[in-house]
């Protein structure tokens, strides 16, 4: 059986400042593009059968200055909607909601661009990338990669995992990072996580 690869994008100005980066495009910063740099020599000799990318240019970027140029976009691949918590940091919303958690509290609605999402609308969202990614990673030929963003991946995680969506927030991902979903006797692992070359 072949791997999952995920791939969360470099660095940008948003999430160095820990700022919720949902739909919003921002680009990756130059310490973003020397992270997606440093991925090129971990895809140098691999094939991937599947490269999924999310819409969002730092996700596109990333994969290109990695290496993956054949990625294909996938809308299902974009981050969690904020929606009214669209570029605030978890700080600032537990200034006037004490305690608050993306993983089990609600987002208020934004403009039409941010309606919002709560946890298991992001799950639906993994298990239909899953299910995508299943009969290719099945084949046993070569490996899918995804390259999408921090809170998605994680909820991905957690549905691979067969862990509810709120179990994401067990996995904290670092930018520039690849990790990898794979099986054990049949049964679904994490067999790298964080990784960097």
């Amino acid at each position: 059986m072949s791997d999952l690869l995920l791939v969360r994008h470099g660095e940008t100005a948003w999430s160095a400042t820990g700022r919720h980066t949902g739909r919003t495009d921002v680009p990756l910063t130059a310490r973003g593009v020397e992270e997606a740099l440093s991925l090129a020599p971990y895809f140098r000799d691999r094939r991937p059968a599947l490269v999924l990318t999310s819409p969002l240019r730092r996700a596109v970027a990333t994969a290109q200055l990695a290496g993956l140029s054949d990625g294909l976009p996938e809308p299902d691949l974009l981050e969690w909607d904020y929606g009214g918590y669209e570029g605030v940091t978890t700080a600032e919303i537990q200034r006037s909601r004490p305690h608050w958690s993306l993983w089990t509290d609600a987002v208020p609605p934004g403009d039409a661009a941010h309606p919002g999402e709560n946890a298991a609308q992001v799950g639906a969202r993994a298990d239909r990338v899953l299910a995508r990614a299943a009969p290719v990673v099945a084949a046993d030929g070569a490996d899918v990669v995804l390259v999408a963003h921090g809170h998605f991946l994680r909820v991905l995680t957690a549905r691979y995992l067969g862990l509810p969506p709120e179990e994401g927030r067990l996995f904290l991902l670092r930018t520039g990072t690849v990790s990898t979903l794979s099986t054990e006797h049949g049964l679904p692992v994490i067999s790298g996580w964080n990784t960097r070359p």
